[in-house]
């Protein structure tokens, strides 16, 4: 069911619907059904979508995130295999928050040609990864190109010796 409310009576500017979506589902451990209610906010005019189409937008965006942060925290950065618990496993979730961030920003500005998270970790060094926080100007891959022709002409010299 969608109410219709102006974004002072409920303190969210910017807001025009507040959307309830109940979810019936069947616990079948305790052989018990669970009713859930989530409570979802959106700035789109109740013309824009009927409750179907905003539905499918809700459906859609947890399917990114489970497709997208929550593959990569789980699967490639190790996350449910991780045992450490309290503050520390606060403190890693929030690195590995800070890596998927930083590879995203990176994508972004074309700034990697790796297609994966795990390929692009395996790249970093603590100077690119420190370079991209601060915000250096010239590109990460930019810089390890250099590196590379760099060690490359370094192997050359090092080879090529004068008599």
């Amino acid at each position: 069911m969608r109410v219709a409310v102006t974004p002072e009576e409920i303190g969210l500017v910017g807001c025009w619907q507040v959307i309830a979506v109940r979810r019936e589902s069947f616990d079948l451990a305790k052989k018990k059904e669970r009713d859930e209610v989530g409570y979802y906010t959106s700035s789109l005019t109740l013309a824009q979508y009927d409750d179907e189409g905003i539905g499918t937008l809700i459906r859609n965006h947890w399917s990114a995130i489970e497709n997208g942060t929550h593959y990569r925290r789980d699967v490639t950065l190790g996350e449910d295999a991780c045992r450490t618990r309290g503050t520390g496993a606060e403190v890693l979730a929030s690195l590995r928050n800070l890596t998927n961030g930083i590879y995203e920003i990176e994508r972004a500005q074309e700034g990697t040609k790796v297609d994966s998270l795990k390929s692009w970790c395996q790249q970093q060094t603590f100077s690119t990864a420190w370079s991209l926080l601060v915000g250096q100007p010239e590109s990460a891959l930019a810089r390890r190109q250099s590196l590379a022709k760099e060690r490359k002409c370094a192997r050359v010299r090092a080879t090529v010796r004068p008599a």
